[in-house]
């Protein structure tokens, strides 16, 4: 069985994350204390180790001082020595004078421990020397080093400390040139005073520094050695080498130059362990660390008693919800603890227990009873049938499904208000009709009622169908305004067309829709209307290959500009070529593909298919915009901009290569949602165009809200101008409205030369129809466009036909 953590090491629960916050958040703040703390005894060390080094670098100066005064007081002992001042007496000096005064200066050179001894004659020239290659050094006599430090000389490898003292006897009889090489003894003294290592480098032009003097083992040297050679005098840098970090610096040394090192360096450098420095402070650290970790347990413990108190109650809030989700609304919930924020929470369940039961009480009703007419609705009205036919199967029973006619027009003209106080007036008559005891009356849905007659066969059902007409013939009065009320019924009766609730349903409604047709008031359900829906059935799974199997055709309808006689423009119409039938007209599955919603399908390919035609053009530099045609369907479909969008990126092409036609009925049938989606398209950047117009009803009301950018005047009034006057007053009036609310117009029906010239006199923008060109294929289109050339028209006859329009 799999082990569960405690609540305060889980982090999915509420007082783990607490816990974990409370210690990340202490442990961060102590993490940072520590690493502020570390940096700062860091810093410190290193500045005391700066300063450290630079008061070495100073002692360093004073040694080398010091030491140059030993220096010259044996060389003034070598000056003073009364042998050597009688054999520089004598005037001349013959050789063996000379080897003489050699083996004085090596005597005493070697008693000093001078690496070079020379005497010069008051001359500055070379008498005699311990050592062949001091003709060099001669140049640099009588020359001092800048500074504090006393001058060095790059000699074969070595740094000499030159001193030169005067001989006396008593007059001036030369000069004793004495050379010191640098050891350890500086080296060792720095050590001693300040702990400070240190070494002698001098390094040639060109070339890495090279150890003269130090203290330290071979593999130390290899190790500083790698690290001097990137090291510059004068700054300190930390450094790392073995298994600790040194705080190094450089020190140059003051040279004279010679004739064989002009360009010669010379330094000092200095070097201490920061790790020994930091070393007294460790135990600060580690006592800053030990606090860190003492104060981690105390606030864990503090955190996980202050989590608990959080998360006990909350745990407790839960399981109450736990019930109110099994649908317990009647136990009460009580506060679980003292803290206000809690109590408060308690607070707000226990009055969502309320509302949740007052709301399931008000869904429950909603689910089954009508909200605006108080009867059953269709969600009650089904189970009950249902419930009746499982009791008794063979007893017989009626459903009859009501429709009102011209209710939709009513709710148009008069508004929603008043349909809504119609549905329930008629609600009212039926319920008040007195149909039995077994009587069910429910409202399916907008001005759909179903009816359920129990023990009742045909007669009964048609004798209850004969009562509501009869009823209904009687005008119903609301406010001021008198209604006439009609209906079509359809009744399905049980066992002898069906056995279950949705079939009788259907069957009924499949007969009130043939009544509806028929307009015979009232049939009843018999076999010959499944036949109808079989074969409806049959053309959709047709209309379903059609797409799939590539069986639809793009026809196109050029537009032409009526002042110019270009063609810019032209209209997407729709063609089935069926495998069996033929072409197939669209008068003869259009109207069916918009009863059964299956337009949508239809449209969507037309758009795909525009489109690609449209970018076709276009990449052969003719500007052509093709307008498709909107259904009803397609103009209520809030997703339908969002779905040309997508068509139009498949495709490559822009909104502007488009024109989206509507009718007027389309727009009429819910101006609000059409307004809404028309303006999304609008935005898009696509024109809109509305089609047949004049044809509809109430649209002037709505046209001046509408983002339409032009009109097309049905093809039922251009072809009539030249003959009927009255029809040539509705087409000019049109084109000087739409003008005037700064629209273009396009009439359809341009069938002879004399329409042309008379709608471009009237100003009519574009014109189309079998004058201009018949509808042909999509591919044919553009070969036809290039061979297109306007027919000359005649100004005189226009003039003629202006004045009599």
């Amino acid at each position: 069985m799999k082990s569960r953590l405690p609540a305060f090491l889980n982090l999915r629960r509420i007082e783990g994350r607490i816990v974990a916050l409370f210690l990340a958040l202490l442990l961060l703040v102590q993490l940072a204390s520590l690493a502020f703390t570390r940096q700062t005894i860091q810093a410190n060390a290193e500045r005391a180790i700066d300063a450290k080094l630079a008061t070495a670098g100073r002692m360093m100066q004073r040694l080398l001082v010091q030491q140059v005064t030993r220096e010259r007081a044996a060389a003034e002992l070598l000056a003073a020595d009364w042998g050597f001042r009688e054999a520089l007496g004598r005037g001349h000096l013959e050789q063996q004078d000379r080897d003489t005064i050699r083996d004085a200066l090596a005597n005493n050179g070697e008693r000093v421990g001078a690496a070079l001894v020379a005497y010069l004659d008051l001359d500055g020239r070379l008498v005699t020397a311990t050592r062949p290659d001091v003709e060099g050094l001669l140049g640099t006599l009588g020359r001092s080093s800048e500074g504090e430090l006393p001058a060095l000389v790059p000699l074969n490898g070595q740094l000499l400390q030159l001193v030169a003292v005067p001989v006396k006897a008593p007059t001036l009889m030369g000069h004793v040139l004495m050379g010191f090489a640098l050891d350890d003894t500086p080296l060792q003294d720095l050590k001693r005073l300040v702990n400070v290592d240190a070494m002698f480098l001098s390094a040639e032009p060109g070339r890495p520094w090279t150890e003269l003097v130090s203290l330290l083992d071979p593999r130390e040297r290899e190790q500083i050695g790698a690290v001097l050679n990137a090291q510059e005098p004068g700054v300190s840098v930390l450094r790392s080498w073995g298994d600790q970090r040194w705080q190094v610096r450089l020190m140059s040394l003051p040279l004279l130059a010679t004739p064989a090192a002009t360009q010669t360096r010379a330094a000092v450098a200095m070097w201490a362990s920061v790790d020994e420095e930091m070393a007294p402070y460790r135990q600060l650290q580690l006592s800053l660390l030990a606090l860190t970790l003492a104060g981690l347990a105390a606030f864990a413990v503090g955190s996980i008693f202050t989590a608990r108190r959080i998360s006990r109650p909350i745990t407790a809030l839960a399981q109450s919800a736990k019930r109110l989700g099994r649908g317990d609304y009647e136990t009460p919930i009580s506060a679980p603890s003292t803290l206000g924020e809690v109590s408060e929470l308690a607070g707000a369940f226990e009055a969502m227990r309320h509302d949740i039961r007052d709301r399931e009480a008000q869904v429950h009703r909603l689910a089954f009873w009508d909200p605006l007419t108080g009867l059953p609705n269709r969600g009650q009205f089904g189970p009950r049938l249902a419930e009746r036919l499982a009791q008794a199967q063979e007893r017989p029973c009626a459903v009859l499904m009501l429709d009102l006619d011209r209710f939709k027009h009513v709710n148009d003209v008069m508004g929603h208000a008043f349909g809504d106080r119609l549905l329930r007036s008629v609600a009212a008559r039926l319920q008040a009709l007195q149909f039995g005891s077994g009587f069910l009356l429910a409202r399916l849905g907008g001005d759909e009622f179903a009816m359920l007659l129990d023990q009742a066969d045909e007669a009964g059902a048609l004798d209850l169908a004969r009562r509501i007409h009869q009823d209904f013939e009687t005008p119903l009065r609301i406010d001021d305004q008198t209604v006439d009320l009609g209906a079509s019924l359809g009744v399905a009766l049980a066992p002898e067309h069906g056995r279950e609730a949705g079939t009788l349903l259907s069957r009924a409604e499949l007969a009130m829709y043939a009544a509806k047709r028929r307009q015979s008031g009232s049939m009843v359900y018999h076999s010959a209307l499944d036949a109808g829906s079989q074969e409806a059935l049959s053309l959709l799974g047709e209309l379903r290959r059609a797409i799939e199997q590539d069986e639809l055709r793009l026809y196109l309808q050029p537009k032409v500009d009526l002042r110019s006689g270009q063609i810019h423009s032209a209209e997407a119409l729709l063609r089935w070529q069926h495998p069996q039938r033929g072409l197939v007209p669209p008068l003869q599955f259009i109207p069916f593909a918009e009863q059964t919603g299956f337009i949508r399908q239809l449209t969507a390919w037309v758009i795909e298919a525009s489109a690609r035609k449209a970018r076709e053009a276009h990449a052969q530099g003719l500007p052509l915009r093709i307008s498709v045609n909107l259904s009803t369907r397609d103009l209520l479909d809030q997703e339908l901009p969002a779905k040309i969008a997508e068509q139009l990126a498949r495709q490559e092409a822009t909104p502007a290569m488009l024109c989206l036609e509507i009718t007027e009925s389309a727009i009429m049938d819910d101006p609000q949602r059409a307004l809404n989606t028309l303006t999304t398209l609008s935005g898009m950047g696509f024109r809109l165009s509305i089609d047949d117009f004049g044809t509809g009803y109430s649209s002037l009301a709505y046209l001046k809200h509408l983002p339409v950018n032009e009109l097309k005047i049905d093809q039922s009034f251009v072809m009539a101008m030249e003959r009927n006057d009255a029809d040539a007053k509705i087409v000019r009036s049109t084109i000087e409205l739409a003008h005037n609310l700064g629209l273009d117009v396009v009439a359809e029906g341009v069938e002879t030369l004399a329409h042309w010239r008379l709608l471009a006199a009237l100003g009519c923008n574009e014109g189309q129809g079998y004058g201009i060109g018949r509808p042909m294929p999509a591919a044919d289109f553009l070969p036809w466009l290039a061979r297109w050339q306007a027919p000359a028209l005649d100004a005189t006859d226009t003039a003629n036909k202006t004045a009599a329009a």
